[in-house]
Parts: structure tokens; C-alpha cells; sequence
């Protein structure tokens, strides 16, 4: 990105990636919002012209089908939730100058106007395609709507372009017995004039571009194997019935929902401008810009925004980005954010709980400008906060202000009493703004959080609680705290961008006005405060456990709401598969420890484990059971714990060797599988009644 020390203002148009609007915002999308928006408020503290810009995406089949589901137009589920989404955003403070939708006359008459650019200039190809057709529902099915077995491994209710099970990808025309997921059926092939937009046009653009600087190294390495493997036409017609924008002149097409998406950008930009005589919107999206353009996307979808997105603008005489800004994936205590687990944490949901800023810090301590995906570890979130804002920042303030309040009527010293110390937090500002400016955020974090060390341990030594019992020492003690003050001061002007509210209220206690970056030059003497108020409470584990408990009862409340699953299996008749308690008394569950437990080579989901039963099974004491439990467990993770077993089961030949009993886990699949586990104390050979 372009050189902080310009004096001239830039003028940055920013953007984040666009919701989609058919539900919730969930902590996995707050990253890039937050991202997003510590970069913007940075910007504008240092006094660049700086716009962000978003929007809802609000068109698609899904949209179309769940307010289907719910009773009501596209239209009314689109406002509701982009009503919803406001909230919460607001309630994170991310500050957006416009957020718009996609279903407006601005992004319609853009998306016009660009496809019509690619058609005159013979970028738009026209052909035959033949696809997945619901008979019962009269719709075109993406592969998200088709369930099957695997044609590799014939796992059942997998979809249609993957297998969760063995990995496997295919076409859906392979899945054995497919089935809509909409109403049952079993869909017919159907062909239909579909258009594409020619991306290998512009190869030698992508080229160029791709390795100008405008992508992260990491990125437009990905982007380079998929260039040298070759580019294929865009698909960017979708069939009726599809709730978005009809392609001019062709009835009964409309524009894929991933065309007009991203063109959401501008037309957001497009709306403010007709609101705002300062913009000029050809001033930021001609050929010829000198302005600047950034988009933050996560690291899914790349391939639109750095392949599909600059080709059309290009064709269209548009400006392309000036970069493209990718992000990792947020996982929760180390694993995917999982509804089953009780870690999909909606943001409503937090916010039920938490002050928002501790998650925008969290964020922050750990965001690199890389691809990596990030781990909200519950434990080190709590604790992190606890310790760097409540322990060091607000410390520095609350040790300082009291004495300054009581003892010097709310007035600083006159005189600087370390002006060495002072200059050095001055001068600490330049590196600490450009790792923001290149979104380090964590080198940024780790600076301002080795300033505050420094400032306690300034307090510590001096001991102003010490020096006020000292005959003739209360000028010493006016300007430690002074000084105190000062290093708290210079700490809040650098976390602003990060934490606005506690810094606006920071503010407030010492009586400024709202701080640029640029004001950290100067000093706070002679000046009145106001009386100290708490600016940040620590986090408790209740809080963290009710977050936690909501979260899992969400996930309740929303599959009891839902309409019942599509079965693609032949229905069963559930009385078919009673059995009597005589039956159910023959089988012997038994407390086992595992000893051992290690990879099968050649398989893809099993792990071997040595079981001890104890002594009550003499000979019979260890086992060795194969278990599909590898996609949810390390092997390490698994020695040394207690687990329940069918002891009885009759052992069964398999290709890996016998499996001599059955180990009990309980979850739907893949990463939600959890062993059974005994209360503490259990010991093997236990039987379970």
C-alpha cells in the first residue's frame, strides 16, 4: 500500500467482502469487518480521505427458497435481514459510510452497462449446457441441491460435487440414486442456452496484474498455478425461476448472483456519491484513477475477486483494485466454528454476553497480513483481555488519576518531569503505524502492549503511593502521575483504530478532544481532567460458559424452527426397527482405558486402538479395535483416556486386520464425533448399567 508520510491526503475508496442475506452474522465473518474497519479508522485518524463502502448480496436461488420457506417475498426477508445485519455491525463499530444492497437501480444499471460492454467487445460467449432439473419444484438444480451416494466410496447423503467422507470429487450426474434436496425427487437432466464471459481473454492481463503488486505473494502464487493450468469460461446466466436481475434482452436469464455481487461495490459507492457533493464516482472507478481501491475478502473466494472481478472491469473501462486484501478462516478452540459443537457463535449472540471491543482486540492481537487462519481460543481470549487492557492499559490510568483528582484538584504538573520517556512513546508511533498501514495488526498490538509494560514499570518504580507519605514529595507525586497520564494517553491515540469506544471514553476522562494520530506530538501539561470513571471491566468465565450455552440452544431452537430434512434414502418404517430389552440386556458396555492408538495406513477415516479391559477379562484383557473416528482425533489426543466398549461384540474380519469390539462416540460426522467418556474415577473392566 502507498507511503503514510504523503502529505497530500489519499483518497481510498475500501470495501469488505458483502453478506449474504439470507441469515446471521456469526464471529466468523465479524474478522473481516473488523479488519476492515481498524484499517479504515486508521486511515482517517492520520487524516487520509478515506470511504468504506458495503453492502448486503442479496440475490440467488437460496434467497428466493428461504423466503419461500418463510411465507414471504425476497424482498421482505432481504430488508429484515439487512436491518439485522445493521445492528449488529453498528453494534461492533464497524463504521461504514454506506452500506447498501445489491438489489437496487444503481447495481442493476451498472451490471447492465458492464455486461453490455463485454457483449459489444465479443467477450460473452453463448452455448448449450445440460444440468440437474427438478421436475416437482421446475428448477435448476446447483450441485448444493443434489444429495446422493458417493460413486467412489458409496457413503449415503453426500452432495453433489463432494464426499465428506473419502474426499472424492465428481459431477452430479455420478452420484448413485441423486435426490433434490428441495422436494425429494430424483432429478432429470435438462439442457438449456446458458452465457459465459470469455476469461481467457484476458489471461495476459491477469498476468500482469496478478503479479503487480496488488496481491499478497501467497495469493498470487495460487493464482499463478491456476493461470498456468488454464482458464475456463465464467458461467454468468442462471435460469428462471432466480430471484435477481434479468439479462437485457433475453427473457428468462438472469445475471448469477457472483456478477452483480461484487458490481455491489460500486453501485453502494454510487448511492453515497448521489448523496455526498464531496464524491465524484468517476473520480474513483475510471480507467485513469490515481485514487486508490482496496476489497478485504476471506481467502474462499479469491478466484472472484482477483480473476473474474479485474477481467470484467477491465473490459468494461473501468479501474481494476488497487489491491486485493485476503483474510483466513476464524476456528474456535482450535477447531471450525461447528453449529453441532456449539462454536457457530452468531454475533448477536456474543454481543448478549460481551463488550464487543474485547473481540475486536482479540482480533487484532493475532491478525497478520497473511492468509492464516485464525484461532479464537476461548481461554487465551479471556485471558488476553484481562491481562493487556484491564492489568496494563486502564491500570496505567485508574493508578494515576486518583491522586491527580484528589491531591492536585484534576490538574497535571506544569513541567515534564521525563520528557526522554515521553519522546520515546512519541516516536514508538511511526512503526506502530505502519504495521497497521500494512495490516500487522499483531506487530502493532505486541508494540503498544510492550509501551505499556514500560509505562507500569515507570509507575512501579516510582511508587507514587509511597512518595505521597513523604513530607514536601506532593510535586514529585503530581508529575509521576502527570507523566503517567501522558504514557496512557499516547497508548489510547494508538488503539484507537482498534478500540474506538474505550478511547472515545479515554477521552472524555482526560478532557480532549477527539485525538488524531498526529496530536500524540504534544503533551498534556497544565491541563485539567475529569474524575476517572472504569473504561473496561474483566471478562468472567460465566460469561464466557452463557455465551457458550446460548450458542448450543440457538442451534436447538433452529432445527426445531426449520422445516423437516429431505430424506434422500428409501423412507423406513421406524416400528421396523424396534428391538426388545432382552436384546438391548445382551449387550455388555464396559469402561476401557486406550493405551495406544495409531494411524491405519491405507485408510482414510480409521484409527487402531489397543484397548485394556482390566482384569476381570484375563486373556481376553486387550483389545484391538479399528474405529472411523480420524477425522476428529489425533492419535496423541487419544492415549491415556478412559472410553466406553461393546465388549461382546462379535469380532469381525476387515482388510486392516480383526476389530475386536466397538468403541462408543456419539456426533454427525467428519470433525463432530465425541467419545464417550466415564466419570472420573471409572476404572476399566467397569460395566455400565
Amino acid at each position: 500500500m502507498s507511503d503514510t508520510t504523503a502529505k497530500t491526503p489519499r483518497k481510498i475508496l475500501v470495501t469488505s467482502a458483502l453478506p449474504y442475506a439470507n441469515g446471521p452474522i456469526h464471529l466468523g465473518h465479524m474478522l473481516e469487518y473488523i479488519q476492515t474497519d481498524i484499517w479504515v479508522r486508521f486511515q482517517k485518524q492520520k487524516g487520509e480521505i478515506c470511504t468504506y463502502v458495503c453492502a448486503d448480496d442479496a440475490h440467488g436461488t437460496a434467497i428466493m427458497l428461504k423466503a419461500e420457506q418463510q411465507n414471504i417475498t425476497p424482498e421482505e426477508l432481504i430488508e429484515k435481514v439487512k436491518q439485522d445485519h445493521l445492528e449488529d455491525f453498528e453494534s461492533f463499530s464497524i463504521d461504514f459510510d454506506n452500506y447498501y444492497s445489491t438489489h437496487s437501480k444503481e447495481n442493476k444499471q451498472l451490471s447492465e452497462l458492464i455486461y453490455k460492454s463485454c457483449l459489444d467487445r465479443g467477450h460473452i460467449a453463448e452455448r448449450e449446457i445440460t444440468q440437474a432439473y427438478d421436475p416437482e419444484k421446475e428448477l435448476f438444480l446447483a450441485d448444493r441441491f443434489i444429495k446422493g451416494s458417493c460413486p467412489r466410496c458409496k457413503t449415503a447423503d453426500q452432495y453433489g460435487d463432494n464426499c465428506e467422507s473419502c474426499g472424492a470429487t465428481y459431477d452430479a450426474t455420478e452420484l448413485i440414486d441423486p435426490k433434490s434436496t428441495l422436494s425429494g425427487t430424483t432429478p432429470v437432466e435438462k439442457k438449456s442456452t446458458h452465457h459465459f464471459f470469455k476469461l481467457p481473454d484476458f489471461e495476459e492481463m491477469l498476468r500482469q496484474w496478478t503479479r503487480s503488486g496488488s496481491l499478497q505473494e501467497s495469493v498470487a502464487n495460487k493464482l499463478a498455478e491456476w493461470l498456468d493450468a488454464g482458464l475456463k469460461e465464467w458461467d454468468i446466466s442462471r435460469d428462471a425461476p432466480y430471484f435477481g436481475f434479468e439479462i437485457p434482452g433475453l427473457k428468462g436469464k438472469y445475471f448469477y448472483v457472483w456478477l452483480d455481487a461484487p458490481i455491489g461495490y460500486m453501485a453502494s459507492f454510487k448511492n453515497l456519491c448521489d448523496q455526498r457533493e464531496d464524491l465524484d464516482f468517476s473520480e474513483y472507478w475510471d480507467k485513469d484513477s490515481t485514487t486508490e481501491l482496496y476489497h478485504f475478502i476471506g481467502k474462499d473466494i479469491i478466484n472472484f475477486h482477483a480473476l473474474f472481478w479485474p477481467a470484467m472491469l477491465s473490459c468494461a473501462d473501468f479501474r481494476v483494485p488497487t489491491g486485493v486484501k485476503a483474510h483466513g478462516f476464524v476456528t474456535v478452540n482450535g477447531k471450525k466454528m461447528s453449529k453441532s459443537r456449539g462454536t457457530f457463535i452468531k454475533a448477536r449472540t456474543y454481543l448478549n454476553h460481551m463488550n464487543p471491543e474485547y473481540l475486536r482486540y482479540y482480533f487484532a492481537a493475532k491478525l497478520s497480513s497473511g492468509t492464516e487462519d485464525l484461532d479464537l481460543n476461548l481461554d487465551d481470549f479471556m485471558s488476553r483481555v484481562n491481562s493487556d487492557l484491564v492489568g496494563k492499559v486502564v491500570n496505567i490510568a485508574s493508578r494515576c488519576a486518583g491522586f491527580i483528582n484528589k491531591l492536585f484538584n484534576s490538574q497535571t504538573s506544569s513541567e515534564c518531569s521525563e520528557p526522554e520517556l515521553v519522546n520515546e512513546f512519541i516516536k514508538a508511533g511511526d512503526s506502530i503505524a505502519q504495521h497497521y498501514e500494512n495490516l500487522d495488526y499483531s506487530k502493532a498490538i505486541r508494540e503498544i502492549m510492550a509501551l505499556a509494560d514500560q509505562a507500569n514499570q515507570y509507575i512501579n518504580e516510582q511508587k507514587p503511593w509511597a512518595l505521597i507519605k513523604e513530607t514536601g514529595r506532593e510535586t514529585d507525586v503530581q508529575e509521576v502521575c502527570s507523566v503517567g497520564l501522558n504514557l496512557f494517553r499516547l497508548l489510547m491515540i494508538y488503539l484507537k483504530p482498534v478500540l474506538p469506544v474505550t478511547a472515545s471514553h479515554a477521552e472524555q476522562f482526560l478532557n480532549i478532544s477527539p485525538a488524531l494520530w498526529e496530536d500524540r506530538s504534544y503533551i498534556l501539561l497544565g491541563h485539567r481532567i475529569n474524575t476517572f470513571q472504569p473504561l473496561i471491566s474483566r471478562i468472567e468465565k460465566q460469561h464466557i460458559e452463557t455465551m457458550m450455552d446460548e450458542s448450543a440452544a440457538d442451534v436447538i431452537k433452529e432445527s426445531q424452527m426449520a422445516k423437516p430434512a429431505i430424506s434422500t434414502s428409501t423412507p423406513v418404517d421406524p416400528l421396523a426397527q424396534e428391538i426388545q430389552f432382552e436384546d438391548f440386556a445382551k449387550v455388555d458396555l464396559r469402561i476401557v482405558k486406550i493405551i495406544k492408538a495409531v494411524d491405519v495406513e491405507g485408510a482414510d477415516k480409521l484409527l487402531q486402538l489397543t484397548l485394556d479391559l482390566g482384569d476381570t477379562f484375563g486373556d481376553k484383557r486387550l483389545r484391538q479395535v479399528f474405529a472411523g473416528i480420524k477425522s476428529a482425533y489425533q492419535p496423541e489426543q487419544l492415549e491415556g483416556r478412559h472410553t466406553v466398549m461393546v465388549a461382546n461384540l462379535a469380532p469381525r474380519k476387515m482388510r486392516f486386520g480383526v476389530s475386536d469390539g466397538m468403541v462408543l462416540a456419539a456426533g454427525p460426522g467428519n470433525q463432530d464425533i465425541w467419545l464417550l467418556e466415564p466419570d472420573e474415577g471409572a476404572l476399566p473392566g467397569m460395566r455400565i448399567k
